[in-house]
């Protein structure tokens, strides 16, 4: 008897020979550099981490020379301690021997004024009994006049020296001259701080670019540093898969020597495929398709991770 074998019952063994579908995706660890300079060029003072180093938050990584600018600095601050200065004299009153000065200008000034009045009566009464001529008279009542000015100007001296020196659009004047002082002062300084830079976050300076001696660029990175929240998991999911993951995902990943799986959250899928076929989706093609999804390890495991590493990952779970 001639056996004949089933289309149906050679598809099934077929499929029973096949391999079960991974769950899990591959990936790698992903390092996100900061690339840190100072924005003002000069020569490299001090390297204070080297590469493979460990740092910390806010810890000095290098300094740039501060020559010019410490001197511009020098002298915008100097600049607007003088017009702080200025301004102070201005609203302060004058001094007391001043003012007594002035109050003496004043008495002379009246008794001028006495004298002059009795000089024109007595002028006047000569000139009456024909005396005198009438320009001795005018020359009185011109004396007599000139010592009224005389005594309405040291009047008017005094009660300005009584009060706060300087007008009002002179201390208006002052003080905008201080704000301005001050500003450049605040400019130079930022410029003298910016040449000292310090590490943003804990991690690992990973490359140095410069040596101390040498000529740095304005904004040129000196060092890079891979801070420990800037380590990555990426791996990639085929399009059949990408529906059921969604940002706050956890997942876990494995590699070769890890002593214990890597915990992790998904904080983006990529919007669009990595590979796209060239005209029409066929059904070949589409299998082809995979998405660029990242996770975030915890903090305690990310100092760990070493960018290029490779990684399986899984859902948690899984």
């Amino acid at each position: 008897m001639k056996l004949t074998r089933s289309p149906l019952l050679l598809a099934i063994l077929l499929s029973a020979c096949g391999k079960a579908p991974d769950a899990g995706f591959q990936g790698y660890v992903e390092g996100e550099y900061l690339y840190l300079a100072a924005p003002q060029a000069g020569y490299l003072k001090s390297l204070d981490s080297p590469r493979g180093s460990r740092v910390k938050a806010g810890q000095q990584l290098f300094a740039v020379a501060t020559d010019p600018d410490s001197q511009a600095l020098a002298e915008a601050e100097a600049r607007s301690g003088s017009a702080k200065e200025k301004l102070e004299n201005l609203k302060a009153p004058h001094r007391a021997p001043e003012v007594a000065a002035l109050e003496a200008q004043l008495a002379s000034a009246v008794a001028a004024h006495r004298l002059a009045d009795t000089q024109l009566a007595q002028q006047d009464a000569l000139f009456r009994q024909r005396f005198v001529a009438q320009a001795r008279v005018d020359e009185a009542r011109a004396n007599r006049d000139r010592a009224v000015a005389a005594v309405e100007t040291a009047r008017q001296q005094l009660e300005t020296y009584r009060l706060a020196l300087g007008r009002q659009a002179e201390l208006r004047g002052a003080e905008a001259d201080v704000q301005a002082a001050t500003a450049q002062a605040a400019q130079r300084r930022w410029a003298v701080e910016r040449k000292t830079v310090t590490a943003p976050a804990v991690g690992e300076i990973v490359e140095t670019y410069y040596r101390p001696g040498e000529w740095v660029p304005a904004g040129a990175p000196v060092a890079s540093l891979l801070p420990d929240t800037r380590r990555r998991l990426r791996f990639f999911v085929p399009e059949t898969a990408v529906a059921t993951l969604k940002p706050g995902q956890a997942v876990e990943a494995h590699c070769d020597a890890c002593p214990a799986p890597i915990h992790a959250t998904i904080d983006f899928i990529a919007p669009q495929a990595e590979y796209t076929p060239p005209v029409i989706y066929s059904r070949g093609s589409r299998e082809k398709l995979v998405f660029r999804v990242e996770a975030a390890p915890t903090a305690e495991q990310a100092a760990s991770l070493r960018p290029g590493l490779p990684v399986d990952v899984s859902l948690a779970g899984h």
